[in-house]
């Protein structure tokens, strides 16, 4: 039940993200979470950013990276969450 808690927290915490964006935006960021969610769970994790580094030609990624980018977000990456990260990516801040 954590994941559920975790998963609902973090849209809260980004409800006006879809603000920032104009919906060619939104739908080219949608796009791009589709590509990376290798296994369309609706949630990206180490195994969809493996595959997608091996489909640009980067084999052997370390698990410490891989793990490095998944916990730059407050919870699973949901496309709220991967949104609001490119969001505060973009603007100059930092989800930390």
């Amino acid at each position: 039940q954590a994941p559920k808690k975790a998963k609902r927290r973090a849209a809260e915490g980004s409800s006006n993200v879809f603000s920032m964006f104009d919906q060619t935006q939104i739908q080219e960021f949608k796009e791009a979470f589709t590509v990376i969610d290798q296994n369309r769970d609706g949630i990206i994790d180490r195994d969809d950013l493996r595959e997608t580094f091996a489909a640009m030609g980067r084999m052997n990624v370390k698990n410490e990276e891989l793990d490095a980018m998944i916990k730059e977000a407050s919870g699973p990456i949901n496309f709220t969450v991967f949104l609001t990260m490119f969001g505060e990516k973009l603007k100059g801040g930092d989800p930390k």
